[in-house]
C-alpha cells in the first residue's frame, strides 16, 4: 500500500517563506501529475499547484508568483516552496499524486496532510 508523507509545515509570521516536501512509501511504479491542495478551516479544498511529468505546472491565481512547486523524479518526490507567505495561506496543505501502484491501476493517491500556520 503506498502512502504520501509530507513534512515541512509550521507557523511562520507574514512574509515569511516554508518548504512543504512529499514522498512515497512503498512500491510505485508511474507517477503522472504531482500536487498540491490546501483547505482552510469551513472552506473546500482547493487546488495549489501541479506539475506534469514533463514539468509543466500551473498555479492557483492566489499563489502564482510566490510559490514554486519542483518535483524530482529520480526520488519520486514532489516540493512546494511558498514565499510572501500571507494569513490567507494558512491552511492544511495536502500532496496528491496521479499514479500506478503495484495494482497497475492508475489513481489519486493523498498525503496525510501538513499544518501551515501564518501569522498577521
Amino acid at each position: 500500500q503506498v502512502q504520501l508523507v509530507e513534512s515541512g509545515g509550521g507557523l511562520v509570521q507574514a512574509g515569511g517563506s516554508l518548504r512543504l516536501s512529499c514522498a512515497p512509501s512503498g512500491r510505485i511504479f508511474s507517477i503522472n501529475i504531482m500536487g498540491w491542495y490546501r483547505q482552510a478551516p469551513g472552506k473546500q479544498r482547493e487546488q495549489v499547484a501541479t506539475i506534469t511529468s514533463d514539468n509543466s505546472t500551473n498555479y492557483a491565481n492566489s499563489v502564482r508568483g510566490r510559490f514554486t512547486i519542483s518535483r524530482d523524479n529520480a526520488k519520486n518526490t514532489v516540493s512546494l516552496q511558498m514565499n510572501s507567505l500571507k494569513p490567507e495561506d494558512t491552511a492544511v496543505y495536502y500532496c496528491n499524486f496521479y499514479m500506478r501502484g503495484s495494482d497497475w491501476i492508475w489513481r489519486d493517491y493523498w498525503g496525510q496532510g501538513t499544518q501551515v500556520t501564518v501569522s498577521s
